[in-house]
């Protein structure tokens, strides 16, 4: 009996021993388990939620700046810092980066100088400094057709095709980001369409427009497209990335981040909307109803601004349509007149820009820049891109309508050398004086703060470069 009883002890500590290492072995896969699903659900932070002027005190303090220079303030004409329209005090920095000198000192003399060499340090130095660069790291998107509608505008039957883009967040399920999209086309075409794409803005039920920004009587630019039997798409840019610098934790940019802030060269909103632009793109290739090869580019004051910086980004476009863009589009940055480089560093609109432009409202000045808007055009080249403007009397001063003609006539050494027609004048034309023989195209209507009277010219424009029914 003794040793059966030492037997059965003997064999329950084993049974005990052998329990016990299955629960330790247990726990153990359980923990690695857990551990392998932690990056989807515990492990990533949340976004970040910053007001625009913490984020924009916190990128400061990133470039050890202590104060900005205040922008131009064009409601107080006795401020110390006015806004001026003063031409005799607008050119503090006359000489302008050449757009044909390379970083080494020597100079472009060929196209294959260009597009090898030059053309690269452009586009550099305005991702480090200007608008920033995108991550590599960008998500895919994956575009839905959400509905297919029979519809007309005026007496044009039309197809009417609402888009959903779908940004693959599985990196960080956090932020969900999708883009807004709307493709018109004419009914029934007989061939792939070109199609004019425009950054939209969603206006509020029973919005009216000021008087500035009321569209022309007569057809509508949607309808004047179709009778040229072309399309039009409508992309949404703040649905995918909000316009304000507290929405830099979210949208695409705070995907791309992971819900974190902005390092110093980390792409800004203008640079994302254009990223948006070149991803409808992606869906117009496979889309067999639009001509891919002749699809252009639109956008009014900030949205003027990213469809200069898609244009200049995305080669596949075929043409742009800038419309009064400013400071950070089409305006030389260099100039003393209405909105101004400190402006836009400011905490409402430093979200547009890469977090490094802010220096130049600091500790340097506009003149340290090492680009300018004249090399923004250039990388159009040699695609055609037209520049917009309205009537100082009627759209006011800000924009900087001079500026904006000032930097189209200096892109123009690089068209020619890509065997292309510049501007064709050098002299600050009368209002209403189309310029339009050469790639570089240029008008001021004598309307506000719109595209609108501009559109036919552009499309007869647009017309030298794409086919469709001729002009009555």
């Amino acid at each position: 009996m003794h040793h059966r009883g030492i037997k059965n002890g003997i064999r329950s500590v084993f049974i005990w021993l052998a329990v016990a290492w299955l629960v330790v072995a247990l726990t153990i896969v359980l923990v690695e388990v857990g551990a392998s699903t932690l990056p989807q659900t515990n492990s990533l932070p949340a976004p970040v939620v910053m007001t625009a002027e913490r984020d924009h005190q916190r990128m400061m303090d990133l470039l050890h700046i202590t104060s900005l220079r205040p922008g131009a303030n064009p409601n107080d004409p006795k401020a110390p810092n006015a806004v001026n329209y003063d031409e005799a005090k607008a050119n503090p920095y006359p000489n302008l980066p050449d757009p044909l000198i390379l970083k080494n000192g020597k100079p472009v003399r060929t196209a294959r100088d260009w597009w090898s060499q030059r053309r690269a340090e452009i586009v550099a130095d305005f991702d480090r400094e200007v608008y920033g660069r995108v991550p590599k790291n960008v998500p895919q998107v994956n575009w839905e057709v959400t509905s297919t509608n029979n519809d007309k505008n005026g007496d044009v039957p039309i197809i009417v095709k609402k888009l959903v883009g779908h940004v693959d967040h599985s990196s960080y399920p956090a932020l969900s980001v999708d883009i807004d999209l709307t493709l018109t086309l004419p009914a029934n075409p007989t061939r792939p369409v070109p199609v004019i794409m425009e950054f939209g803005f969603v206006l509020p039920p029973g919005f009216k427009p000021p008087a500035g920004f009321a569209p022309p009587p007569g057809p509508t630019w949607q309808q004047q497209l179709l009778a040229k039997g072309w399309g039009y798409a409508i992309l949404i840019p703040t649905s995918y990335q909000a316009d304000n610098g507290a929405g830099l934790t979210k949208g695409i940019i705070g995907l791309a981040n992971r819900g974190q802030p902005r390092a110093p060269d980390d792409w800004g909103t203008l640079r994302a909307w254009a990223w948006g632009a070149s991803r409808a793109l992606d869906y117009f290739e496979r889309d067999k109803a639009v001509d891919a090869k002749r699809v252009g580019i639109e956008g009014l004051s900030r949205y003027g601004k990213a469809a200069l910086v898609t244009m200049a980004y995305d080669e596949r476009f075929a043409i742009g349509f800038i419309g009064s863009s400013g400071e950070g589009g089409a305006k030389l940055h260099r100039r003393n007149f209405g909105e101004l480089v400190e402006n836009l560093a400011g905490s409402g609109e430093y979200h547009w820009m890469a977090g490094n432009f802010l220096k130049y409202a600091g500790p340097l000045t506009p003149n340290d820049l090492p680009v300018d808007a004249h090399e923004l055009i250039a990388l159009c080249a040699p695609r055609p891109v037209f520049i917009s403007a309205g009537s100082p009397k009627a759209e006011g001063q800000w924009i900087d309508q001079r500026g904006m003609f000032m930097a189209a006539v200096a892109a123009g050494p690089v068209y020619r050398l890509l065997g292309k027609k510049d501007l064709g004048a050098h002299d600050f034309p009368p209002i209403e004086t189309t310029l339009t023989a050469g790639e570089i195209a240029w008008r001021q209507h004598s309307g506000g703060h719109t595209t609108g009277p501009n559109w036919p010219t552009f499309i007869e424009f647009a017309s030298r470069y794409f086919y469709g029914k001729p002009s009555k």
